[in-house]
């Protein structure tokens, strides 16, 4: 059986797309303080190696950070309705730059607008 990961091109697509990802965060006022790492590079790789697994890819992710216990890792950070929104934005910038068939937008899209609002813990901007 075919992956996710191998359907919509494997380690090349997910890396299209967290790039561009965070091509938009690091110009982004509401989110750039989110990551207080001056280089975005390692926020970028685990990201990269996050969405790797979760769509069926490598399982180097959890072999280097465990499990992902994304509300906990994101708990330190005021993740508002508003912030959750600018990060859709830039996804789905990234989305718009991978070769996905309608069908793959969806189903990729579908999984992080439901991320995003998963992460909102606060609800005061």
């Amino acid at each position: 059986m075919t992956s996710f990961y191998d359907e919509i091109g494997g380690e090349a697509t997910i890396t299209t797309i967290v790039h561009r990802f965070y091509e938009g965060v690091a110009e982004d006022p509401l989110l750039r303080p989110m990551y207080p790492e001056e280089d975005l590079g390692p926020a970028e790789e685990r990201f990269r190696l996050f969405l790797m697994q979760y769509w069926g890819g490598p399982t180097t992710y959890s072999t280097n950070r465990g499990h992902p216990r994304l509300r906990m890792r994101h708990a330190p950070f005021r993740v508002t309705p508003a912030s959750a929104e600018r990060w859709l934005v830039h996804f789905r910038a990234g989305l718009d730059a991978a070769d996905l068939t309608p069908e793959q937008d969806a189903q990729f899209w579908a999984y992080v607008t439901h991320a995003a609002q998963f992460m909102v813990n606060t609800l005061e901007d």
